[in-house]
């Protein structure tokens, strides 16, 4: 689609989500000159779309509010959960890096619902709250996502360019095998055939892709998402942890997560008596020690540090603060 054109949608979409956009304001979302807007308006009005022009210091452009498509026959909770899904995704970074995407999704379902239902959803949206403050999340441009994701479907070659945490830039060429939402970053797990290996990529660091002549075999019992949590998990850090836990994988796992900690089961001696709780040994790298006393004390299960020894003397520490703590009086 040629750029202008492009533009001139994007112009109508911000103009559905209601109210009056200033042509600064529209000149700014669109990155073109307040001329450009005016030029693009215009076109809107040749194509019959009822763009009005509001003079004054807080003017610009908005549509007409009788304008308006065909009602959507969405059941209350069908149509709830459209618009909950689009602000939730928007707040965890399952969207991609258009900001104004969910913004005029959002804003064209609710001007073709039934006015009833519309003005009920408005009231749950205008008085939601979040406890979760809103972090700056990665998300993806939709011409990376949408390519890889059709590369990953259909098992073909890709290449792309990259740019890697250190700023280090490369071209590689991949065997996609995955896509996978995590922790408000989106990832692609692939064959790395530069350099010879299985790797894990970021989307939000990735340009160009071009999807490549020919076809692939994915390899048998791919896990894509296990693979990026182990990788997390296993990533170069300063420091290597190794714990041995009494309990379960599943109770361990409730406060150090798979892509914090690798939880490996161990076989129980043949001399432990019936009814004996498992072990796991539990493998982390971090960069900084401090807030691992607090998350073992929460855990509750008896452990054994096997390195390094700097977390010992933190764990010791913490629990004489703890101790300190308890025999304070009112």
């Amino acid at each position: 689609m040629p750029r202008p054109i492009a533009r001139v949608l994007t112009l109508l979409e911000l103009l559905q989500s209601g109210g009056i956009r200033t042509v600064s304001e529209l000149a700014d979302r669109l990155n073109v000159d307040e001329r450009t807007v005016r030029r693009y308006a215009e076109q809107l009005v040749d194509l019959d779309v009822p763009v009005e022009s509001v003079r004054g210091r807080y003017g610009g452009y908005r549509l007409a509010p009788a304008y308006r498509m065909p009602p959507l026959m969405l059941s209350d909770d069908e149509a709830l959960a459209v618009l909950l899904g689009l602000v939730a995704g928007r707040r965890s970074g399952l969207t991609t890096a258009t900001d104004t995407a969910s913004e005029t999704a959002a804003a064209k379902i609710r001007r073709v619902l039934p006015e009833r239902l519309s003005r009920r959803l408005d009231a749950v949206l205008g008085s939601l709250a979040f406890t979760d403050p809103t972090g700056k999340v990665a998300a993806p441009e939709s011409t990376v996502l949408l390519p890889i994701a059709d590369a990953v479907h259909h098992h073909r070659p890709i290449s792309i360019r990259y740019t890697g945490g250190n700023g280090r830039r490369s071209e590689r060429t991949l065997h996609p095998h995955g896509v996978v939402a995590h922790s408000g970053r989106w990832y692609v797990t692939a064959a790395d055939l530069s350099a010879g290996e299985d790797r894990t990529f970021r989307l939000d660091r990735i340009t160009g892709v071009r999807i490549l002549p020919g076809s692939f075999e994915p390899p048998a019992g791919l896990d894509p998402a296990k693979r990026v949590l182990t990788g997390l998990a296993t990533a170069p850090y300063h420091h290597e942890v190794t714990l041995r836990v009494q309990g379960t994988a599943e109770q361990i796992h409730t406060r150090l997560p798979a892509g914090v900690a690798i939880v490996t089961e161990l076989p129980s001696p043949s001399s432990a008596q019936p009814g004996t709780e498992h072990c796991c040994r539990v493998d982390l790298r971090v960069d900084r020690l401090d807030w691992l006393p607090a998350v073992l004390a929460s855990l509750d299960r008896p452990f054994v540090i096997e390195r390094p020894d700097e977390l010992r003397g933190l764990v010791e520490a913490f629990a004489e603060r703890l101790a300190n703590f308890a025999r304070r009086s009112p």
